[in-house]
């Protein structure tokens, strides 16, 4: 695990710049992929967001989930896992604008602290869009403006409690997807592994790293810097010890927004280059994700493609 993509942001701010920009670079580039020490989110409201979101699992959603289980487990080999998580979920929406006060089950107090969470990952995102674009070469906002649409950036978390599975080789955790959207960043159980990215054709656990966040390229980053950096397809693995917890925050497009390679970086290209990825609205690519979540991104592409040439 030591080639893993470790990026200390402190170092951002010295001497070590310059080398810290590049594992970046080469972290987006052949990984899709990177953990964030020092990214700027105090250890003391991790440690709430915790502490807080593993109690709500054990009080509102750890009996319905051991009825899922229970079931599933009782039919055993006879029923087709291929199309089940074992994973129980809830989702909070942030902007345009926030779900938090409608979501049901929610103490006061876990809907501050995770308001609060939500605000801090949405300035860590676009600080990482910036360091993008300056490994880019593209100018400063670039990203965030190709993602805002008429009403600004989605941005929305999934939070997750993967419990512990007696038959892990019948069940996923999750299965393997690219992520649909722009930048994708996960604060994850520092001591219940389970999630796995695919490199070079070989799984690779992602190091469970106490108050870290994982950060992960999603399938419009792709696109818009014309595959420079690319989304890479991922799992979570059923463990059969320990109930991992994931809180992924999803930075995306506006829903309205137009995605199309950077005009900057197509430039630099060779006409074969130039042409490999569509321009589409980000509303209709997730219409099709919804359907392909769980299938490779190109297809994805070449369908968008197809559409625009239909359209154009």
């Amino acid at each position: 695990m030591d080639s893993f993509p470790v990026i200390n942001m402190e170092k951002l701010d010295g001497a070590e710049r310059n080398v810290t920009m590049d594992v970046l670079h080469d972290a987006c580039a052949n990984w899709g992929f990177f953990e964030l020490l020092n990214h700027g989110i105090s250890h003391e409201l991790l440690d709430k967001v915790e502490r807080m979101t593993k109690d709500h699992y054990k009080k509102c959603m750890e009996q319905r989930f051991e009825e899922f289980a229970s079931q599933a487990l009782e039919k055993g080999e006879e029923m087709d896992t291929s199309n089940m998580d074992w994973e129980s979920t809830f989702y909070l929406r942030h902007l345009p604008e926030s779900n938090i006060s409608e979501v049901p089950n929610l103490e006061d107090e876990y809907r501050k602290v995770m308001k609060e969470f939500a605000t801090e990952l949405e300035k860590l995102a676009e600080n990482l869009l910036d360091l993008l674009c300056e490994n880019l070469g593209l100018e400063k906002g670039y990203l965030k403006k190709a993602f805002n649409g008429s009403r600004g950036p989605t941005f929305g978390t999934k939070v997750s409690n993967y419990p512990p599975c007696p038959k892990p080789e019948l069940f996923k955790g999750l299965r393997a997807h690219t992520d649909a959207g722009g930048i994708i960043l996960l604060f994850q159980d520092d001591k219940v592994s389970g999630l796995q990215l695919l490199n070079d054709g070989e799984w690779i656990g992602v190091p469970p790293m106490c108050h870290s966040i994982v950060v992960n390229i999603g399938d419009q980053l792709e696109v818009i810097t014309n595959g420079k950096y690319k989304s890479v397809m991922h799992r979570v693995i059923a463990q059969t010890d320990g109930t991992r917890m994931s809180i992924a925050s999803f930075y995306n497009p506006g829903s309205d927004a137009v995605i199309y390679p950077a005009p900057a970086l197509l430039e630099k290209e060779a006409p074969k280059q130039s042409d490999v990825y569509p321009k589409f609205v980000f509303e209709d690519y997730m219409k099709i994700y919804v359907e392909q979540k769980f299938q490779a991104k190109e297809p994805r592409f070449e369908t968008m493609k197809a559409m625009e040439t239909i359209t154009a």
